[in-house]
């Protein structure tokens, strides 16, 4: 009976040690619903982070009740509509009202990345965003950060607040001094955020970076806050950029996987190791006024083999209003101006010949498949970007509807911008090389 009961508790321990491996460890941010079998997050080696999508298994963002595709096509709509006024604010240095629809306010991510923060770590998925620059999080004790994940600096040894003095503080806008404290207020989306300007230990898959710079979020208004922070790819000062100049040379790539793929896992590789050797680049454009949006020279677009006509000044890049084309991770659906989106618009229907065309949400140009469709092409400065059928036609699994997945920008958003979003990037190698002011795209299925 003695060496029963020896047995029962010995098979207890084992079994514990299997459930702790299974949950994974760190894992203080990342909400027990996130650590389901069904939930697979591969190691991550050297400098290369899994990518997941916020509708994924892992994710703390993933839808808590099933839509159907078209309730899903136009939740996304929505969201990408509050993604282009926050852009199109940020070129314009003002503040824009967030778009409504249904029972919330949008403006949420689309990628999320693994960080581990602080000693001992506490790990979080955190929004990637390329149009933003410094990181930040909800703290322990936040008033309206959404979610129940929080990063604790009373529980990290190297964990401290940085003084209104330090020049890491004159980098941040509009800064504020409480109690020799850097604070500063800062919108995005429809929300805003108040935080302490801090520092602690990040570490980015095998990659340790001491004293990184952050926002330790106090107080949040509105529902556009990430869950568990934002990781911010600008080319602003407090940049993850910046701030790893030494370690990751100011290069990185993505490749985003397709919203068909089952764990929606891919790739960010940081630094200019095993970035790929052959591959095409065009020129990265600077906007003064905005310095951290990735502006490319957009000069035309084709449908099959003819070169749609376009009014050159659509395309242009203007750094005074802000006008041309970005590279975006944060937006789902490509934004075209209307006299380039319309000019798209009417040689692609032309294409489709008599094929009855429907509606879904703010996509007006539908069909019922099957269908014969034109090939789609982006015509950069010195590079050609072909789009598989994937990256441009949204297919209903459950219905016989299909539609071109770009859009005009908005009625009430006056944006001169063009959006290149991450549907139309997605199985395709993105290369951001700083030092060199070019942008590289090669395809590459990372699904």
């Amino acid at each position: 009976m003695k060496g029963h009961n020896l047995a029962l508790i010995s098979f207890f321990f084992v079994l514990l040690h299997l459930l702790s491996l299974a949950l994974g460890s760190p894992s203080r941010g990342l909400d027990r619903e996130t650590t389901q079998t069904q939930c697979s997050f591969p190691e991550e080696k050297g400098s290369t982070l899994q990518v997941i999508h916020v509708t994924s298994p892992c994710s703390p963002m993933k839808p808590k009740t099933t839509m159907s595709w078209e309730e899903s096509v136009i939740e996304m709509q929505v969201q990408d509509k509050a993604r282009l006024m926050y852009l199109t604010s940020l070129v314009a240095r003002k503040s824009v009202a967030p778009v409504a629809w249904g029972r919330q306010l949008m403006q949420s991510p689309t990628y999320l990345v693994r960080v581990n923060i602080g000693t001992p770590p506490q790990t979080f998925l955190m929004a990637l965003d390329t149009s933003s620059d410094a990181a930040w999080l909800p703290c322990t004790g936040c008033l309206g950060c959404p979610g129940s994940s929080a990063f604790a600096p009373d529980k990290s040894s190297s964990f401290m607040v940085l003084a209104c003095a330090t020049p890491q503080c004159q980098e941040v806008v509009n800064p504020i001094c409480f109690e020799n404290v850097c604070t500063f207020n800062q919108t995005y989306g429809g929300s805003t955020i108040a935080a302490n300007l801090s520092q602690d230990t990040i570490a980015l898959a095998q990659d340790s970076v001491p004293g990184y710079v952050f926002g330790c979020i106090s107080k949040a208004t509105g529902t556009s806050v990430p869950l568990q922070g934002l990781l911010g790819l600008g080319r602003g000062p407090l940049s993850l950029l910046s701030q790893t100049q030494d370690l990751y040379k100011s290069t990185f790539s993505y490749c985003l996987p397709s919203f068909k793929s089952s764990n929606f896992s891919g790739q960010l590789r940081l630094g200019p190791v095993a970035q790929p050797k052959r591959i095409h680049f065009t020129p990265l454009l600077k906007n003064p006024r905005r310095s951290s949006l990735y502006y490319v020279n957009l000069i035309g677009i084709k449908v099959g083999r003819k070169t749609v006509h376009i009014p050159p000044a659509a395309l242009a890049f203007d750094s005074t209003t802000g006008a041309g084309t970005v590279i975006d991770s944060g937006t789902v659906y490509t934004r075209l101006a209307l006299p380039v989106y319309t000019a798209v618009r009417d040689e692609f229907r032309s294409r489709m010949g008599n094929a009855t065309i429907t509606t879904l949400g703010g996509f007006d140009t539908c069909y019922t498949v099957p269908i014969t469709v034109p090939s789609m092409t982006f015509m950069f400065q010195e590079l050609n970007m072909t789009l598989p059928q994937d990256n441009f036609l949204l297919h209903s699994a459950s219905t016989s509807t299909a539609c071109l997945a770009m859009a005009a920008a908005p009625d009430n958003v006056n944006s001169v911008l063009n959006v290149i979003a991450s549907m139309q990037q997605q199985n395709h190698r993105v290369v951001f090389d700083i030092p060199n002011s070019r942008l590289g795209i090669s395809r590459e299925p990372c699904s």
